[in-house]
């Protein structure tokens, strides 16, 4: 049976199809009139995959019926309201309220981006309806322009088209071993295969509010495997437009789900945009500001008190009279082969399985990036978390929140476990005359400046920090909140900064993360790891400074300093 015919077909015995008025992967919408009711109402009419044998279509139909149901139970301004669901010829039929206006897709195109306050008011609208649909164990699964809706007359913004939803606990329609959604709105955990949850329809939010703010999303490329390439592995880098909304933009960006930005904290970010026309930093503390290094680092209870405060900035050289010290040229470290480029590989591959695109393919797009075939990188490896590509001697955009990414060693020998005092291949063991021993990478050198001893990459690109004092009032956590506090005045464009409470083996630790300007333009953004815990009546303070497009080898050489950090006594 045709679906051009519409005005001859009733569906349901009452409900009479009229106009189509939209089409996608899994149906067709049309208008239509409840003949019962006689109002107006949107019928999706959800196609059959040929393709599938008669059992897994039934299955699938089952599912469907299941899943919709579900979704009709969904109760908000935001969300479109689901009617009824009803079958034709062994075919579902999703009956919906008809909305009088287009799509926020149909509006980019017509009109151009929307500014900034306009991206907040429908991220506001969208984290809403997400929050009660996530409440209610319903994961929408395809959040982009096209399925948000705008009201014509009341700007009303509505979350429509369900038709791929996943609800909690039970298998999806779509989980046939096709990839289905917007590969360009669609989060890493989920296009790799690992998980979905809540937190992936986020990451779909910041990639739509991107596009809102800028025309297109920060994803897109020429193909498909170069969309899967720059969601799972490139580096993320939201458009200008989004400067505004960017602690939101970033934290839902976030590549790994568990530090991702919840829905409740974007709205209240939003929210005080809109009325203060700056968006705050997301909260320190919460999921998204949590360090990440396969449990070394773990959230404690508040800090010991101990001497009056001594304020320092930690992460800063001790500078002669006079200014900075000018950097000198960067140059570029060893290559170490990366274990994570076989697992970024690996992912892609998954995907790319998925969706029907030749891993091989990837495999080779790998190696123009300067990887081998197989995907060990040779070059340092690609970082995982967002934020722009940069250099030494450069001046990229700002690293953007969220860039806490995993550790990931660029050695083949095994990561170095808690607690362990080994070198990884790549590095040496630093018996330190300050007394305490730690593994750095094996070109970097050593100097010490005043009270602080420093280890310097090549070009000092990369600076690792150790400092050791007295225990100070509050605790590492009430050193590094004062640190935090003074960021502004001792790293120039300190922005984005976050403490986080934390225990290194086994000792009261805190986490300090954030981003600044640079000593100079020529030097340009960095990102700085600092964590201070005390040991032995002492007070340790280990740190790591590079620039914003290295955060990723910086992550590692932190996590490494920090896992075979020991005290040796002098």
């Amino acid at each position: 049976m045709g679906t051009e015919g519409a005005g001859f077909r009733l569906i349901a015995g009452r409900y009479r199809l009229e106009e189509r008025v939209g089409r996608g992967g899994m149906g067709v919408v049309w208008r239509a009139s409840d003949q019962v009711l006689g109002r107006q109402v949107a019928v999706k009419e959800l196609l059959p995959d040929d393709s599938l044998p008669d059992d897994d279509a039934r299955r699938r139909r089952d599912r469907t019926f299941r899943e919709a149901r579900a979704v009709c139970q969904l109760r908000h301004p935001h969300i479109i309201v689901v009617h009824d669901v009803v079958e034709q010829d062994e075919r579902p039929y999703l009956v919906m309220e008809l909305i009088d206006g287009g799509s926020l897709a149909d509006r980019i195109a017509r009109d151009g981006p929307v500014d900034a306050a306009e991206a907040a008011r429908v991220g506001i609208a969208l984290l809403s309806a997400l929050h009660t649909a996530h409440e209610a164990g319903v994961l929408h699964r395809d959040i982009k322009p096209a399925n948000v809706l705008i009201e014509s007359g009341t700007d009303r913004v509505v979350l429509t088209d369900f038709g791929i939803a996943q609800v909690a606990g039970a298998t999806t329609l779509t989980e046939t071993g096709s990839f289905v959604g917007s590969p360009e709105y669609t989060a890493p955990e989920r296009m790799s295969g690992l998980r979905t949850g809540p937190e992936s329809d986020l990451w779909s939010l910041g990639a739509l509010l991107c596009t809102a703010l800028s025309g297109e999303s920060p994803f897109r490329r020429d193909s498909l495997g170069g969309i899967l390439h720059a969601v799972v592995a490139d580096d993320i880098r939201p458009p200008a437009q989004a400067e505004p909304l960017l602690p939101v933009v970033r934290g839902l960006l976030e590549r790994d789900p568990d530090r991702r930005l919840g829905a409740v904290d974007a709205e209240r970010m939003l929210r005080t945009y809109l009325e203060t026309g700056r968006t705050p930093a997301a909260p320190a503390g919460q999921a998204t500001g949590a360090p990440h290094g396969g449990g070394r680092i773990h959230r404690i209870g508040t800090g010991r008190t101990q001497k009056a405060p001594e304020p320092y900035a930690p992460t800063q050289p001790d500078l002669p009279r006079g200014g900075p010290v000018p950097p000198t040229p960067a140059q570029p470290s060893p290559a170490r082969t990366s274990p994570r480029g076989v697992l970024v590989a690996a992912l892609l591959v998954a995907a790319l399985a998925g969706a029907g695109v030749s891993a091989a393919a990837m495999l080779l797009h790998r190696h123009g990036d300067g990887g081998t075939p197989g995907g060990t990188a040779t070059s340092p490896a690609t970082r995982t978390g967002t934020g722009p590509t940069g250099t030494a001697g450069t001046n990229p955009s700002p690293a953007p929140t969220g860039t806490r990414s995993a550790p990931v060693p660029t050695s083949g020998a095994p990561r170095p476990t808690a607690g362990s005092h080994t070198a990884p291949s790549g590095y040496r063991t630093a018996q330190d005359p300050a007394g305490f021993s730690l593994a750095v990478p094996e070109d970097f050198t050593r100097s010490l400046e005043g009270e602080r001893v420093f280890y310097f990459s090549p070009g000092r690109t990369f600076r690792l920090g150790v400092k050791v004092s007295e225990p100070q009032l509050g605790g590492p956590q009430g050193v590094m909140e004062r640190s935090a506090a003074g960021g502004p005045s001792t790293n120039p464009g300190y922005h984005d900064g976050r403490v986080t409470r934390a225990t290194h083996h086994g000792h009261e630790a805190a986490l300090w993360e954030f981003s600044w300007d640079g000593f100079s333009t020529a030097e340009g953004p960095r990102h700085t790891y600092d964590l201070c815990w005390e040991e032995g009546g002492l007070l340790y303070d280990v740190w790591v400074s590079a620039p914003v497009g290295k955060v990723r080898e910086a992550r590692e050489y932190f996590d490494v300093a920090v896992d075979t950090f020991s005290v040796t006594g002098v």
